[in-house]
């Protein structure tokens, strides 16, 4: 049976210093396993907003609407049960782990998942072989997670989780920013093995087109204001590269 994530009518609020500020005014939206979503859209409309909320960061109130899981609503689950269920999230900032090891971490992230753990001689192969196909050095394994890492390191690392951790859905926040165009390359072929080899549905949040040409969406959905203004094909962000999201603004700004 395919998997399906959906999301219906989704209301968040976020706190802030002056109290609770509403960003996600009512998103509808259904991934299924093996399909990839680009979600674009101008700084501020909401797509980082979505990625936490599906992950379940506490700051991001669900004031109404439903994320659901083949049927499951996983808006009461905590962080950990959504991971355990199937969902993954690549955050735009990764945070250092001091202390852990990232083989640890790994080991530890996937018993957690799978309910028991892996066998160390098979576990350890797939490692090496998801290291080398990102072209990580074979000493990361014993660094601590994401400590002392550069930007594109970090985001390796993220991939290099996917991989193993093998979710039914993956969350992708901004996962192009701040790398090199090789690494661009390295990091989508990682999220494309990912796909091929497991099936993963991707949901793409990125403010480019860049990594579209190499991770290539089946649906794009345009973010503004906290709602989903427009929603196509690949085409969709062929047109977003030209035009940009003024005209979307604009007519935001006219509602």
């Amino acid at each position: 049976m395919t998997s399906v994530l959906e999301i219906k009518d989704l209301h968040v609020s976020v706190e802030t210093d002056q109290g609770a500020k509403p960003i996600l005014k009512g998103v509808n939206l259904t991934i299924r396993q093996g399909e990839t979503h680009a979600i674009m859209g101008p700084n501020g409309s909401g797509k980082s907003t979505l990625a936490y909320a599906i992950a379940g960061h506490p700051r991001y109130e669900v004031t109404s609407g439903q994320i659901l899981l083949d049927g499951e609503d996983v808006t009461e689950m905590g962080v950990d049960e959504r991971a355990q269920a199937g969902l993954f999230l690549a955050m735009q900032y990764p945070v250092e782990i001091p202390g852990v090891t990232n083989a640890n971490f790994l080991r530890t992230a996937k018993t957690s998942i799978d309910g028991e753990a892996p066998a160390i001689r098979t576990w350890m192969k797939d490692v090496r072989e998801a290291m080398d196909a990102l072209r990580m050095d074979k000493s990361f394994a014993e660094r601590n997670v994401n400590e002392g890492f550069s930007g594109g390191e970090k985001k390796r690392n993220e991939i290099l989780q996917l991989e193993l951790l093998k979710p039914r859905f993956a969350v992708l926040d901004e996962t192009d920013s701040g790398l090199d165009v090789d690494a661009l390359k390295v990091v989508s072929d990682g999220v494309n093995r990912a796909r091929e080899n497991t099936g993963v549905g991707v949901m793409l949040i990125t403010h480019y087109t860049r990594i579209l040409r190499y991770i290539k969406p089946d649906f794009v959905h345009v973010f503004v204001d906290g709602r989903i203004a427009e929603q196509g094909g690949p085409e969709l962000a062929d047109r977003l590269e030209e035009e940009g999201y003024d005209r979307f603004l604009t007519e935001s700004s006219n509602a």
